[in-house]
């Protein structure tokens, strides 16, 4: 199991134009076989700041998301509209039990 925690800051005035393009992904990258979890969501202290945690079941379900055409429109706007470098972090997973057990 792969998790993704990828995290990109808005360049003023453009926060509402990646919100748009990073809804578009949600829908189809939950469809997707392989995908365990994908949210997006925004910092609570920074309305500039959006926080993608996505769960595959392997690399290869990693790959076929990164290749729907909804990321690739995403990662369009993102490369003009954001402040810096994106901070992506991959977690190799070996195990998971729920929460309070």
């Amino acid at each position: 199991m792969i998790a993704v925690r990828f995290l990109v800051r808005s360049q003023a005035g453009m926060a509402e134009e990646i919100m748009a393009a990073l809804k578009d992904v949600v829908p189809p990258s939950r469809a997707l076989a392989g995908v365990i979890s994908f949210d997006i969501g925004r910092d609570v202290t920074d309305p500039d700041v959006f926080i993608a945690t996505e769960v595959f079941e392997d690399r290869e379900a990693l790959d076929r998301q990164e290749s729907l055409p909804e990321v690739v429109r995403a990662l369009g706007v993102l490369e003009q509209a954001i402040n810096g470098e994106p901070e992506a972090t991959i977690f190799r997973i070996s195990s998971t039990e729920p929460y309070g057990d």
